[in-house]
């Protein structure tokens, strides 16, 4: 099947996504459009030479007009926190931009699901909602989706078990108050605590801290960020498992960014729960059986969320 792809924003985020989708099979054609186009020029020629070895596929760049009839939107464009900008700063900023890109793109592409990546994405995903006139459940943020698959990867790390045998996410916003359900995290049915425990090769030298493991998760992105200037190449991994599952022929559950409506008693805002996706879209929520603390955390995340939408 032909499905078209357009990415928005051809910084290194946009472009590796369009990279990584470039040697997937799950699209046949790719759009890079940027506000530099020279950027998206570049980026759209350099990985389109790198598909010669490939089942042909089309990578191009252009206006918003190219992205007509595409499938899937994914939206990277926005600016990086600069030091000593507060969040609200930076907050603002996007906003602006997210406004810009919705006006726009809602003209091109009203049919196409889409995908908000860029930061912080549980607020722009919200204002994209409004903004847009696209409904509800064509839109996603990435969310914890990034931030799932970094705790999947040091539980599997330290128990020295394939990260398809780990069930764990991380709920909230994708930010500082994020969090772990752990009574609802397991390994091939055990609970992480008893694997840890009894059966991890490593459980006379690496205990289950949940303070330590949820602190490695928040703070993953900033590491690698002072280590080598940005991350990408993870966020490109797990924003293209996303595309997979909205083009599959069945639905999958990921945790990603969606409007709140009554779910664990949230309105308007937008925060990560476990959500059932596919090719029309968010489908439903599942409601897990939280502890009374995990509920708790949960509306302490959105209420973050809630307050910084209130001030823009």
């Amino acid at each position: 099947m032909a499905n078209k792809i357009t990415i928005i924003g051809a910084g290194s985020v946009g472009a590796t996504i369009a990279y990584t989708l470039s040697n997937e099979t799950i699209a046949t054609e790719l759009v890079l459009i940027d506000i530099n186009k020279k950027k998206a020029d570049g980026e759209a020629m350099d990985i389109l030479q790198g598909t010669a070895f490939r089942d042909p596929i089309t990578v191009v760049s252009g206006d918003y007009d190219a992205a007509k009839d595409s499938d899937i939107v994914i939206i990277t464009s926005g600016v990086a926190r600069k030091p000593g900008q507060t969040r609200l700063e930076l907050t603002k900023i996007n906003v602006g931009i997210i406004k810009d890109i919705a006006k726009n793109i809602a003209q091109a592409a009203p049919n196409a699901l889409y995908i908000i990546v860029s930061n912080p994405v549980d607020i722009l995903t919200y204002v994209f909602m409004k903004e847009s006139g696209i409904p509800e459940n064509r839109i996603i943020g990435s969310g914890t989706s990034l931030d799932t698959a970094r705790l999947r990867s040091l539980l599997a790390e330290e128990c020295c078990i394939s990260s398809k045998n780990v069930h764990a996410y991380i709920f909230g916003e994708h930010g500082d108050s994020s969090f772990v359900p752990w009574s609802a995290a397991h390994i091939a049915g055990i609970s992480i605590k008893e694997y840890y425990e009894k059966y991890s090769p490593n459980k006379d030298t690496i205990t289950f801290d949940p303070e330590r493991i949820i602190n490695y998760v928040r703070t993953s992105g900033g590491v690698v960020i002072a280590n080598k200037g940005a991350t990408f190449y993870a966020i490109a991994v797990s924003v293209v498992r996303l595309c997979k599952l909205l083009l599959s022929a069945h639905n999958s559950v990921a945790t990603v960014s969606t409007m709140m409506h009554g779910e664990y008693g949230l309105n308007d805002v937008c925060v990560s729960v476990s959500t059932v996706i596919g090719p029309k879209g968010v489908q439903d929520r599942i409601i897990l059986d939280l502890t009374d603390e995990e509920v708790e955390k949960l509306h302490y995340s959105a209420k973050q969320l809630r307050d910084m939408i209130d001030q823009i």
